[in-house]
């Protein structure tokens, strides 16, 4: 094990045994970590400034026990994520608490699919069913590179007892290019204030409850704010006594986080719409961008970023952002660009819009649609909107 994992699993070990909390990034708040508190980490900022969570022991070692009830063992944990963040370090804390060796990818190098191999293979020799988790961005790769003639990352994957894949919306097309190929993805839906992921494969875990309340864009379809409680739910944001009230809220049936995501539910089944404060307002018309990016995944065969820019017609345009790596050449159906960033041109639009208008309704459809290297990411695996906006205005002003 790298020097500074084994340090990092033995601060674990006493944290969640009441000694000092874990700490992996400066802390920015001058207020102490509240008693009993094993865990402090960062939020991605994606709705602002990072804040601060406290999480308790309790509510890490809560978390561990139901992944563990829910995926049927205890297993041996394989490290590919920044232990900076809450999805990282709850890969630290399940393998600390099921007393098998943690197997880390080195933090300094850069996530690879035939390193990813090369890191899960002495796992995979033991007899432990072997757990991993990734972001979408990471399986996006290994099964390009299989596409690309180089297959061992994702036939390592398919070995595995569970691949958890979290931290930000996964296109459909992707979940079936992995399950097809044998690998047995469980998709996760939470945050650092629930301790990480506390809802796989849109069930809630043992002890987790859910419920939607009145959004702004809560409508007859069902669609609401998620709400989460459950002995997974941190203590609170250090330094932000107004922010933890508005976030945890305490009522006769429990306390419960109000997160910034839309979602139905569906016979005890959450299905996650996007952030609230990402539905684009096209002519009177409320798009969710998850459902768009859904779509058009499938259809271009790469990531998807859907938002929406300033338009004096439309108040909201809708701007589909799509990652076509130089590697790869361009979305199925549209010439190789000149130069990256390049906007595709009508008869390309029209195809788009036409699919898009089909499946989710015309004012969905965007009004352009924008080639890109990557997409800016904000923390591990999740997509900067901010940043893709940016990018749109830079590249001028929609159709």
């Amino acid at each position: 094990m790298l020097p500074d994992v084994a340090a990092l699993v033995d601060r674990t070990r006493r944290a969640l045994d009441g000694g000092p909390p874990v700490v992996p990034l400066p802390l920015l708040s001058a207020q102490a970590p509240p008693s009993g508190t094993a865990l402090v980490v960062r939020t991605s900022g994606s709705t602002g400034a990072p804040r601060e969570v406290a999480l308790g022991a309790a509510a890490l070692r809560a978390s561990a026990a139901a992944t563990r009830e829910r995926l049927g063992a205890a297993g041996r944990w394989v490290l590919t994520l920044p232990a900076t963040h809450v999805a990282g370090m709850q890969v630290v804390v399940r393998s600390v608490l099921a007393g098998t060796p943690l197997t880390a990818a080195d933090p300094d190098a850069a996530f690879a699919p035939d390193g990813l191999a090369s890191l899960l293979a002495a796992p995979l020799a033991g007899d432990d069913p072997v757990f991993v988790s990734l972001v979408p961005t990471q399986l996006h790769r290994v099964i390009a590179a299989a596409d690309a003639g180089a297959p061992a990352g994702l036939r390592a994957l398919a070995r595995c007892g569970g691949v958890l894949l979290g931290g930000a919306a996964t296109p459909p097309g992707l979940l079936e290019r992995a399950r097809a190929a044998g690998v047995p993805v469980v998709r996760t839906y939470g945050m650092s204030e629930t301790a990480g992921g506390c809802v796989y494969d849109g069930v809630p875990l043992p002890g987790v409850r859910l419920r939607l309340a009145p959004g702004p864009a809560d409508d007859a379809s069902g669609a609401g704010v998620v709400e989460i409680a459950g002995p997974t739910l941190a203590t609170g944001y250090l330094g932000a006594d107004d922010a933890t009230a508005a976030a945890f809220v305490e009522g006769r049936d429990g306390r419960w986080l109000r997160t910034s995501d839309l979602g139905t539910l569906t016979d005890g089944v959450l299905s996650v719409l996007g952030r609230a404060d990402d539905v684009v307002v096209t002519g009177g018309v409320n798009v969710a961008p998850a459902a768009v990016e859904a779509v058009l995944g499938e259809l271009l065969g790469a990531e998807v970023c859907v938002v929406g820019v300033p338009d004096d017609e439309w108040g909201q345009a809708v701007v589909a952002v799509v990652a076509v790596p130089a590697a790869s050449g361009t979305a199925r159906g549209a010439r190789r660009p000149e130069a990256w960033g390049r906007v595709l041109d009508d008869d390309e639009l029209a195809r788009v819009r036409s699919v898009v208008a089909d499946r989710v309704g015309r004012a969905a459809a965007p009004r352009r649609v924008l080639e890109v290297p990557a997409l800016p990411l904000r923390g591990p695996g999740k997509i900067d909107r901010a940043a893709v906006v940016d990018l749109v205005r830079r590249a001028g002003a929609p159709h």
